[in-house]
């Protein structure tokens, strides 16, 4: 069945281009299906206002839902997983941090070879897809992974830590939320030329003529690589990225965290396989942490676009590859606290930022700056001792909430972290709250723990100026705000940082720091309050990293995420 787009037009701020679709033998035709989905979706890039088709709440499905999910978790436990391409060996080491046993699932292992040859040959059938049929088969792929949040969540929740409501609507909604936004940024950067044009350039007696095409060109096979807090929230942009672009994609997760994204890279493959296509043009390339592949799929001239979410150091490496790269590394994000209407609202704003999942979100707040000379506020002037006190008492306040407290800090997810923390009070400072277990009265044997906070000078950088992954933060006492900016844009511009949060009452302050943070490449969220906090990007309207500090070379979802996995080409003839 062939199927034709509409005429040029300009819809929504992109080109739909006259062009014949080849819908080979599929089973519907999914870019008719879901073409006002991915118009609303490109509208919403360019309005850049709130929109999501996919409810964050879970009360918006099926009432049973979530108990299904969870019996199939643990019918899933000790299990090899189904629905991915076979193979004969099978590999799985994930650890729930709340159970902090074993959840026993095996996955299908392939070898690198296998993998880089099924990657080659899909790539020949997906690469001669037009961008239109891509975007509707990726869109239903949405669709039927959005019948899967909960599953993922469970998933989530037993691999990373993360709390179930944070894993529902990160590793869910939120997570295809980013995965859309790249299709549509995908699909409008790919129609801004028509595909044919009649050129005429009139010579005087005569005219010259030639018929010219217009086509994006996949760079061609690309890894995914994954990381064990965010498995599939992370990996979901880049993937969509290269599907979109025409690039099959292998997909490595973290060996600690590989269920999530399996389940979801099991629903495009199944779709694959039903619309005619290879289902190997995504696959799920699992290792072992005593047997890792990483480095050799990146290094391998196979590959050429390569994603990364992770440490500096091996993220570091990613962008060394001669190869196209996109990288979401680590950086110390600052806090700036010079003026406030309301303390304690600004101290419970930033307990919870800092708590939100133990710290191990890339986005959390972990050095607060404050002046020795303390804080004005609408309450009247507090001294810095004082708001020291203040944020204590709110990190305090948090952590002991019966009902609020455990669900908040979820679990840690590696033991490496956990010995970040328990070690942090050696660090050096005033040690202004020390870890201890907290209980979970789900989950009694979770890794759920306190945060512990440093009082540190400004002449301590050392201690503070650097990334501590984990619930560690330092509040730096400085002399005034001017040297609490300085120092918070060197580590921007040496260390990288992906936010930046700010109180101020004054408005040509709040313009001068926004001036200097954003030489640095870096976002300023200020005067945050509510239900407003730094760690949560939407998206359609935020961007993610803005790729120009060490924090990462890449932002999710600029039009540089996509146009780099592609190349136009256009071809001329004679008439």
């Amino acid at each position: 069945m062939v199927g034709i787009c509409n005429p040029d037009q300009m819809s929504n701020g992109f080109l739909i281009r006259t062009t014949r679709i080849n819908y080979f033998c599929y089973p519907m035709n999914y870019y008719d299906k879901h073409k006002d989905v991915l118009a609303t979706a490109v509208a919403a890039i360019y309005q850049r206002k709130y929109w999501s088709p996919y409810p964050e709440s879970p009360r918006a499905y099926a009432e049973d839902a979530d108990a299904k999910a969870k019996e199939a978790f643990a019918k899933q436990m000790n299990q090899n997983f189904d629905g991915l391409t076979a193979s004969t060996n099978w590999v799985g080491e994930e650890v729930s941090p709340f159970l902090q046993t074993g959840i026993g699932v095996k996955y299908p292992q392939h070898s690198v070879d296998e993998l880089l040859a099924n990657a080659t040959k899909a790539q020949q059938s997906w690469g001669s897809t037009s961008v239109e049929t891509r975007a509707g088969l990726l869109t239903e792929s949405l669709e039927r992974i959005k019948g899967r949040f909960f599953d993922i969540a469970y998933a989530t929740m037993h691999c990373t830590g993360q709390a179930n409501m944070m894993s529902f609507q990160a590793s869910g909604p939120h997570a295809n939320d980013r995965a859309l936004e790249a299709v549509a940024m995908g699909l409008q950067q790919q129609t801004i030329f028509p595909a044919e044009v009649e050129w005429v350039k009139p010579m005087g007696k005569f005219d010259l003529k030639l018929r010219k095409n217009y086509k994006s060109v996949p760079k061609g096979v690309g890894l995914v690589i994954g990381c064990s807090t965010f498995p599939v929230w992370n990996t979901v942009p880049g993937v969509y990225a290269n599907l979109i672009c025409g690039n099959v994609t292998l997909v490595k997760p973290h060996p600690k965290a590989v269920l999530p994204i399996a389940i979801v890279i099991a629903e495009l493959q199944k779709l694959l396989t039903e619309a005619g296509l290879d289902p190997n043009t995504v696959q799920l390339a699992v290792d072992t942490s005593d047997a890792p592949i990483t480095k050799q799929l990146a290094e391998n001239k196979a590959i050429k676009l390569v994603d990364f979410t992770g440490s500096n150091a091996f993220g570091d490496y990613v962008e060394s590859l001669p190869k196209t790269t996109f990288t979401e590394k680590a950086g110390v994000n600052c806090a700036l606290i010079d003026s406030v209407a309301d303390m304690k609202a600004v101290a419970g704003n930033l307990a919870f930022s800092a708590c939100l999942y133990s710290g191990q979100m890339c986005t959390a707040p972990q050095t607060i700056f404050i002046a020795e000379t303390g804080v004005k506020t609408s309450e009247g002037h507090f001294s810095y001792d004082e708001v020291v006190v203040s944020i204590s008492e709110a990190f305090t306040g948090l952590v002991n909430n019966p009902k609020m407290g455990a669900n908040i800090l979820g679990a840690l997810q590696s033991d490496v972290t956990l010995n970040r923390l328990q070690n942090a009070k050696n660090l050096g400072g005033k040690v202004v709250l020390d870890t201890a277990l907290v209980k979970n009265e789900e989950f009694e044997n979770s890794r759920t723990h306190s945060p512990v906070l440093l009082e540190v000078s400004a002449a301590d950088e050392q201690i503070y100026g650097q990334e501590c992954f984990g619930p560690v933060t330092f509040i730096v006492k400085t002399s005034n705000i001017k040297q609490s900016l300085e120092i918070m844009q060197e580590l921007a511009v040496s260390k990288g940082a992906l936010t930046c949060s700010c109180w101020c009452t004054d408005a040509d302050k709040c313009s001068e720091i926004e001036t200097q943070m954003n030489a640095a490449f870096v976002p300023v969220s200020f005067n945050f309050g509510g239900a407003a906090f730094v760690n949560s990007h939407a998206a359609f309207s935020d961007l993610h990293v803005t790729g120009g500090n060490p924090a990462g070379n890449a932002s999710f979802t600029n039009a540089d995420f996509i146009t780099k996995r592609f190349v136009w080409v256009g071809n001329r003839y004679g008439i």
